[in-house]
């Protein structure tokens, strides 16, 4: 049904007559007199009568005319919601991030962002930071929190803060006190790791090259995991900093400080051609401010 004829409908039945509707929309009669036949046609019923005072309206016309109130009335919606979505702080996006990083980041960023703007909606992808590049660059996610992504030309990457995968243990253990009594302790074991995460399988090959490459390991799928174990003190443990440090604070801490470790940028990745409304826009100077606000150096 083409809508301009039922715009046209409308005014005939508003003003009684196709003569006073053509005056008030600035049309000729025939072109009215086209549009109800064509609406006639589509619908395969009479729609208005003509009499010698104007146009009377037939059951299916009246019908038409209700039903045709309520579709206006819902485009007339439909425009305001997608005027505010440009305009208005308004709408719905997804936050993809790893798991273990949004444990440490996600409950007080959006606690603050929640509050601060009722009216956008926050959904969350969970994933590797490899799978997460792909869903931004899929159009799946908006906005992706990526641990050292790889560059795309479809992509903005900003850089938000800094972390490291390093040597941890239990605060409970003695502390080692100089480098080589920290390589001896690292040789007895068990050291545990997620190997899935290409950091871990780089110090592994770091910790083989020197000879101090433990015999007894634990291979953890999960990050969660391995903090876990870290944390009943099972041995010694390959973690970013910031996934040791949230929820129990000074209860992981360097084995030694002259341990290699690798360190990690997080970003704020999303598309070059994102739409940038303004609830797009403040939610992505949210992550922004709140990612650099993160303090550096997280670990004893």
């Amino acid at each position: 049904m083409d809508l301009t004829h039922l715009r046209y409908f409308r005014a005939i039945a508003e003003s009684g007559s196709l003569s006073a509707a053509a005056r008030k929309l600035k049309v000729s009669q025939p072109t009215l007199s086209g549009a109800v036949q064509s609406l006639e046609a589509d619908l395969g019923t009479t729609l208005l009568l003509r009499t010698s005072k104007g146009v009377t309206l037939t059951q299916t016309g009246r019908a038409l005319v209700e039903a045709g109130e309520e579709l206006f009335l819902l485009l007339a919606r439909t425009e305001e919601r997608i005027r505010g979505l440009e305009s208005e702080e308004e709408g719905t996006f997804v936050l993809g991030c790893h798991e273990s990083l949004g444990a440490y980041f996600l409950p007080p960023f959006l606690a603050e962002f929640m509050a601060a703007a009722p009216k956008i909606e926050v959904r969350l992808h969970n994933g590797s930071s490899g799978e997460v590049r792909e869903a931004v660059v899929e159009r799946q996610v908006e906005f992706g929190l990526i641990v050292n992504p790889l560059p795309h030309p479809d992509l903005v990457l900003l850089p938000l803060f800094q972390d490291a995968v390093a040597v941890l243990v239990s605060s409970a253990e003695p502390r080692c006190q100089n480098l080589a009594d920290a390589q001896v302790r690292l040789r007895k074991g068990p050291l545990i790791y997620a190997g899935r995460v290409g950091q871990c399988q780089e110090l592994i090959g770091r910790f083989a090259a020197e000879a101090y490459l433990p015999d007894r390991r634990l291979d953890c799928g999960d990050l969660e995991l391995v903090k876990s174990l870290a944390l009943a003190g099972l041995g010694v443990a390959l973690l970013p900093e910031r996934v040791a440090a949230y929820g129990h604070p000074g209860a992981l801490v360097h084995l030694h400080p002259e341990l290699p470790s690798i360190p990690d940028t997080i970003f704020l990745v999303f598309r070059g051609d994102l739409h940038r409304t303004k609830a797009a826009l403040r939610l992505k100077e949210a992550l922004v401010a709140y990612g650099r606000r993160l303090a550096p150096g997280v670990m004893p």
